[in-house]
């Protein structure tokens, strides 16, 4: 009996990075920030801005962990938040493990680019366990996609807006992953002719 194929959905295997493994010196890697839906042009258009204070001082705080970023801003409605996708080059890394650490806000004073609390750290005031970063120079923090956005209008529109500021250079416009190692191989689908990207988490065809 033959099967006709048009599409796919990818339900297993995505392959995350280890939360709890240590960020390398000069290595950039895939984070995430949550901010209010009214500040995401403002970021996109002007670039991030030092927090004044927070956990590890003054800085960009972000996490590789989105469950983390999709928290933030506290006692915003989750319809109202906007969670960037971004690529971060980290520099130099100090780990910030304890309460009171002698250097919990003054890394960057002391020759660092980035503080790192690794998940289930020491530090009482993280109930989620979950691992935050702070990034002192926000030159460091590239957009490259929306990663959550419950309006899907507005989502389109940042999208859109990221693309107008070359921000999503070097980030595929299908899957929207980085093409670190090379442009991705776009092909037409051979049952809607629709542009794809193997990378795609899913394609559908239409149907009409």
């Amino acid at each position: 009996m033959p099967v006709t194929f048009s599409g796919w959905q990818v339900v297993e295997g995505r392959k995350k990075l280890h939360r709890g493994e240590e960020p390398e010196r000069g290595q950039a890697y895939t984070m995430y920030h949550g901010t209010h839906m009214q500040n995401a042009h403002i970021i996109i258009t002007n670039g991030f801005q030092r927090s004044k204070d927070g956990l590890l001082g003054e800085g960009v705080y972000i996490s590789r962990n989105i469950e983390k970023a999709k928290c933030y801003p506290l006692s915003v409605d989750k319809k109202d938040r906007v969670i960037f996708k971004l690529r971060v080059q980290v520099g130099k890394v100090k780990k910030i493990d304890s309460d009171n650490h002698p250097l919990q806000k003054s890394w960057h004073q002391n020759g660092y680019d980035c503080a790192w609390v690794p998940p289930n750290s020491n530090i009482t005031t993280i109930k989620s366990g979950r691992e935050e970063d702070c990034v002192w120079d926000p030159s460091r923090i590239k957009i490259v996609d929306v990663a959550c956005c419950m309006d899907g209008a507005k989502r389109k529109d940042l999208r859109k807006l990221i693309k107008s500021q070359g921000m999503s250079e070097g980030v595929c416009t299908l899957c929207h992953k980085d093409m670190g190692t090379g442009p991705h191989p776009i092909q037409n689908c051979w049952q809607c002719n629709k542009s794809i990207c193997p990378f795609q988490w899913k394609h559908f065809c239409d149907q009409n």
